[in-house]
């Protein structure tokens, strides 16, 4: 049983350095297909599952980009090529998480889809308007880009236009036709934390140098600390949730705001909005954004059209009044080929109000799920565990009481069948050693209890073996 194992592990860390080669040697800055699952598999004498996983893997790293019906896309040339390590806490979280056999309580669990909704209205656009190829805006479809911008307007003093929108394959093509439009390649960029792990190694690749600013434990910022990091490090931007800081949990005090958007503009520096989980966010925003505060000459929106219509609408977004020609030219240079309809049909579910009404239902059923997974954490690890009933989102933050250290206790569950997020992750100082991220149980909503059960046991038994 254990050489199985390892034999399977090898295989599939054997294929991802094969892509990982294939992708290196593509020419420098080609958008090109990889080869299909079935092909690699001959090729490579190796299961379909298996290039599935190491597909999965680059995808997760945003080096490989998916697209429905169509196959793994990727950049040539920008990829350096790596080996997976034993000890690589990602790449173990992700291995298993995909296992059917563990119980996953780290809460990587995807959001819901409109999948059945996006397709049926394809179909009627196929009969309707049969689309002939034709020239495609460099930035999207005009129909989903004027949707995306009504959304975003709040009146006619905070407005935005078509013209201010910008589609991209996903978050990492976005980040870094972004980074080359405005000249920002290598700069400094001042993040929360914990943060998630898939933005902090995108912007890891695209060069960056990330420092980490921690949040207090009611999502507030040290502004002290902040207005120091501005003054003394040469910060060219900074990342700020737009109302759910994932995967804390917290918003961002109302009451910070004015002083954020003044440190923002006496320092000249970007803000950069993440509105990736702003609409999951328990309760209706009853403030303004941040971004209503700064000057929008100095404003960055972005978003992923996968986190509210899901995996089989994956593009990124970005909202931007500023550097309309440097930014127009950095796409069209890019040639990002979304498909037409799909971006018409995306426009047309924000039309009919789908989209508001699927929100609000995944909104409820999270709140839900969080709720009860919160209550059980109360009765389970109350005396273990600090952590606060979060304010959106699929997850709880907790921290350990005791000294703990969430790597070696990861290791202990998985052999027990159980899968957490630890809080390192989180962080690329390698932070929160004491932390953990846990979701709502993979499998049934009876393993909620056996899973935190046996999380407890071992809290207990780290305890006792510290004193």
């Amino acid at each position: 049983m254990k050489q199985q194992k390892k034999n399977s592990e090898f295989a599939y860390q054997a294929v991802y350095r094969y892509l990982l080669e294939l992708i290196a040697h593509m020419a420098p800055g080609s958008y090109s297909k990889l080869p299909s699952l079935r092909d690699l598999s001959q090729r490579l004498n190796v299961s379909i599952s298996t290039i599935q996983y190491a597909y999965s893997l680059l995808e997760h790293e945003g080096r490989v980009q998916s697209v429905p019906k169509s196959g793994y896309f990727a950049r040539g040339g920008d990829v350096a090529v790596q080996a997976l390590g034993g000890d690589d806490l990602l790449q173990d979280l992700q291995q298993h998480a995909s296992s059917p056999q563990m119980l996953v309580l780290s809460g990587a669990q995807s959001l819901p889809s409109l999948e059945a909704n996006l397709l049926g209205i394809e179909r009627q656009l196929l009969r309707q308007y049969p689309r002939p190829a034709g020239h495609t805006h460099p930035c999207g479809e005009l129909e989903l880009r004027t949707a995306l911008a009504a959304r975003y307007t709040r009146s006619v003093q905070l407005y935005w236009n078509a013209e201010d929108v910008y589609l991209a394959l996903d978050l990492r093509s976005l980040f870094e036709t972004l980074l080359a439009a405005l000249e920002l390649q290598g700069c400094t960029i001042l993040v929360t934390s914990p943060c998630s792990w898939r933005l902090l190694r995108i912007l890891q690749t695209a060069g960056l140098r990330v420092i980490e600013l921690p949040l207090g434990s009611d999502g507030s910022l040290d502004l002290e600390r902040f207005a120091s990091l501005l003054k003394g490090e040469p910060v060219r931007m900074v990342m700020l949730a737009s109302r759910l800081n994932s995967p804390h949990g917290s918003l961002l005090p109302q009451a910070q705001h004015q002083a954020i958007a003044h440190l923002l503009a006496l320092h000249g520096v970007w803000l950069l909005e993440n509105d990736l989980d702003a609409e999951y966010c328990f309760a209706a925003p009853a403030q303004a954004c941040l971004r209503e505060m700064v000057d929008p000459q100095r404003l960055l929106v972005f978003s992923s059209l996968e986190r509210t219509v899901g995996a089989e609408a994956p593009y990124a977004y970005l909202l931007s009044r500023h550097c309309q020609r440097r930014l127009q030219r950095q796409f069209l240079a890019r040639g990002f080929r979304l498909p037409p309809l799909r971006q018409q049909a995306v426009a047309r579910l924000y039309a009919k109000g789908r989209i508001d009404l699927h929100l609000e239902q995944a909104r409820l059923r999270l709140r839900e799920r969080v709720t009860h997974l919160y209550r059980q954490m109360q009765v389970q690890l109350g005396a273990h565990l600090h952590f606060q009933m979060p304010a959106g989102g699929a997850t709880i933050w907790a921290q350990a009481r005791a000294p703990l250290d969430t790597r070696a206790l990861f290791h202990r569950l998985l052999d027990q069948g159980l899968v957490i997020a630890p809080g390192e992750l989180f962080s690329l100082q390698g932070d929160y050693h004491q932390d953990m991220r846990l979701g709502w149980p993979s499998r049934q909503p009876g393993d909620l209890q056996g899973g935190l059960s046996l999380l407890r046991e071992e809290l207990q038994r780290a305890q006792k073996v510290s004193k």
